[in-house]
């Protein structure tokens, strides 16, 4: 199970009943195809949470304002991947982030910049979270 995975399991939101999308073949390319082979496999490695099945809406919102209101810290999950994770209990660390980010086929230039990388995960977390059912407002997807 990956770190998406749990994500979507600490909100209530179910996949079990999906079947996994097969792992990304690796790329067949010359050094001048490097470029594309790399965004086909990031762009199919972020394929593998998209919900293949019409879902129903979860109350995710809610879920994590209520977790806000009963976290002694004060976390802004709206705008931090760090406190979005801190708040569903999940490793929030620069290497679990690290991780989640290449997990979900972040592009490479974002991956040495910590601040893009955050910016750019906070902003696909959410948007998958949308995906598979939960109902994030779209002005935190801007």
């Amino acid at each position: 199970m990956g770190m998406f995975d749990n994500i979507l399991k600490k909100l209530g939101i179910d996949k079990s009943e999906e079947e996994p999308a097969p792992p990304p073949a690796a790329p067949k390319s010359s050094t001048a195809d490097a470029a594309a082979a790399e965004r086909a496999e990031r762009a199919a490695r972020l394929e593998r949470y998209r919900p293949k099945k019409e879902m129903s809406e979860v109350d995710v919102v809610s879920k994590l304002e209520k977790m806000a209101e009963e976290n002694p810290e004060e976390l802004n999950w709206k705008t931090s991947i760090v406190d979005l994770l801190k708040l569903l209990g999940l490793d929030s660390s620069y290497e679990a982030r690290v991780e989640l980010a290449e997990e979900l086929g972040c592009p490479l230039e974002y991956m040495d910049d910590t601040a893009q990388m955050n910016t750019w995960l906070h902003k696909t977390v959410l948007e998958l979270i949308a995906e598979n059912g939960g109902n994030i407002p779209p002005e935190l997807l801007d």
